[in-house]
């Protein structure tokens, strides 16, 4: 696509190539999402509320693997069909109590949102969503009620699982799905986010096997690259590492890849924990 080319969104809505092509994979969703929302200021709202991963990009969900379609609910299907191509309809009762207002739009709620998706994705990525969705603060009596009022619904058992398996401290998708296969692999579980002190400060590692003294560590882009200049973050996590390992500590780095290589995923854990 040349930089200078027009991406048309929807009717009236266009964006230069060169803005769309920097704006990413998360970005192209959420543009999205407002290019839809401009476009039905101008046409019937017919009543709908942004939804499950529509829903979860506005509230700043961890999604992992998802479409990239706009999300929309209705309580009943609109007789005059127009969703579109890139539109994802569902029909299903809902009620003002479900409807929150996020970035100017009428959305799911927070909990609604988590427990749709949820019952829409394989576990581990449900539970990717429940645990940053426990996160930020959703009300996980809510989410539990929920679960009880839909039985019989599909997708309600990997729900169930995923609201019984939950762990808000994860702080990354990363960490969730990490942890999903060192329990699915039946590995001795090790404790998350453990904080240790060494002679240049405290150190928080993302998981921990304290007796063994062996650290796991999930090495994803967005702990690098969020929020320091690359090159200070590496130097100060470089520098905890190596008090540490002064300790007896030792380290275990996993990547996204390592994640889908499950043998050695498995071997490497194990041959550490001796």
């Amino acid at each position: 696509m040349d930089s200078g080319e027009l991406v048309r969104l929807r009717y009236g809505c266009y964006v230069r190539g060169s803005t769309w092509g920097g704006l990413g994979s998360k970005g192209q969703a959420m543009a999205r999402i407002m290019a839809h929302a401009h476009g039905t200021l101008t046409t019937s709202t017919g009543g709908f509320v942004y939804s499950h991963f529509s829903a979860a990009r506005l509230h700043e969900l961890y999604i992992w693997g998802v479409d990239t379609r706009v999300h929309v609910l209705h309580k009943v299907r609109p007789s005059a069909d127009r969703w579109g191509k890139d539109v994802w309809g569902h029909t299903e009762p809902f009620g003002e109590e479900d409807v929150a207002t996020v970035k100017g739009l009428r959305v799911t709620t927070l909990e609604r949102t988590i427990a749709d998706c949820a019952r829409s994705l394989s576990y581990p990525k449900a539970l990717v969503i429940v645990d940053h969705g426990l996160r930020l603060g959703a009300n996980v009596n809510r989410l539990e009620a929920m679960a009880r009022v839909a039985a019989g619904k599909r997708g309600i058992r990997t729900f169930r699982k995923a609201l019984e398996n939950a762990d808000p401290r994860a702080e990354s998708a990363g960490e969730t799905l990490t942890r999903e296969l060192i329990q699915r692999l039946r590995i001795k579980p090790p404790r998350p986010q453990v904080e240790v002190q060494s002679r240049v400060g405290l150190h928080r590692m993302d998981f921990a096997w304290e007796e063994e003294k062996l650290a796991l560590e999930f090495d994803g882009r967005a702990k690098y690259f969020d929020y320091k200049p690359t090159d200070e973050v590496i130097f100060q996590e470089r520098r905890r590492e190596k008090a540490l390992m002064e300790e007896g500590w030792r380290f275990i780095r996993v990547e996204w890849k390592d994640l889908f290589q499950e043998r050695s995923f498995k071997e490497r854990i194990l041959r550490a924990l001796g």
